[in-house]
């Protein structure tokens, strides 16, 4: 595989509203140049911006959505031979890369958000104001789906998974009913699902339980096995649990140091276009050979 031109769609088939869009060049510093990597693809609006802003830049699209890759192939066609758009999850991206013949890159970026077509297809799952399968998964080709992950285990062991990844307090009331749910037959679709949650903690929602946690685990590793020195990581969160996970791994002066003291957060113009971006958090941190020097004034942050 090399760098070279795939082929693409005539037109984007994916719809998305990429954050913080400006904060993000300005954090990755494309003029820079080299290889960039895009772990969250999405509709290749970050991918596109980072592209423009130098002519030196070459990039890596990558997304599990395979939906989210035919719209970047489509939206990077016009930058040729400087894009690659590839399927691959988090673990999947450096063996992409080794068979484009990179082992290095000087740019990593990650937008950990679904986008509003991924909610929106009731298909998918992801969302309770339509009837879909149970299924959840960013990738639709590999893993199980949320109707096999509740079969499959106990309720004890589902109630440690709504509460580790949802952070919800009712975790096992929430589990026993979804469990009674299941077992009663009454667990055919989201909307069913829904009714199992309400039953538990009222008219609120459960989010999804696709390995969030552990695919954001898998790309920090990357991040640090393949960033040269001196090559910065961005990565925008929108949950609590993934933003302490990024800020905890930036911590590390021995592989990291940090850009900004706090994370950077979407301004007043943008929020009034895109309420969304109000949950976004981007950190960012510049990849070190050595343990930074000690510096008082970088301790925990408050955020």
């Amino acid at each position: 595989m090399t760098m070279a031109a795939i082929e693409f769609e005539a037109e984007p088939v994916f719809s998305h509203v990429s954050v913080m869009l400006g904060e993000v060049v300005e954090a990755l510093d494309p003029a820079r140049g080299g290889v960039f990597v895009d772990a969250t693809a999405g509709g290749a609006g970050h991918s596109a911006a980072l592209l423009a802003a130098s002519p030196n830049l070459r990039l890596i699209a990558c997304d599990r959505d395979p939906l989210a890759v035919r719209t970047a192939q489509a939206r990077l066609a016009q930058f040729g031979e400087r894009a690659l758009c590839v399927h691959a999850s988090f673990e999947q991206i450096p063996a992409r890369l080794a068979e484009a013949g990179i082992t290095q890159i000087d740019g990593l970026l990650a937008d950990l958000g679904l986008s509003s077509q991924q909610l929106a297809d009731a298909e998918r799952g992801m969302s309770f104001r339509s009837s879909g399968p149970l299924d959840m998964r960013m990738d639709p080709t590999r893993g199980e789906t949320a109707l096999e992950l509740i079969e499959r285990l106990s309720q004890d062991e589902l109630a440690n998974v709504i509460y580790e990844l949802g952070e919800e307090r009712r975790s096992r009331r929430v589990a026993r009913c979804i469990k009674q749910a299941f077992e009663a037959g009454e667990l055919k679709d989201t909307l069913e699902l829904r009714r199992a949650v309400v039953r538990a903690v009222g008219p609120r929602r459960l989010g999804g339980v696709d390995g969030e946690l552990e695919q954001l685990s898998s790309l920090l590793d990357v991040a640090k096995s393949l960033l040269a020195p001196g090559g910065i990581a961005a990565i925008i969160s929108f949950h609590s649990l993934e933003d302490r996970l990024v800020k905890r791994a930036f911590l590390d002066r021995s592989s990291w140091h940090r850009l900004h003291k706090k994370p950077i957060l979407a301004g007043e113009t943008e929020l009034a276009e895109n309420p969304r971006a109000r949950s976004a958090k981007l950190r960012a941190a510049l990849r070190v050979e050595a343990e930074a020097p000690s510096d008082p004034s970088w301790g925990e942050d408050a955020q």
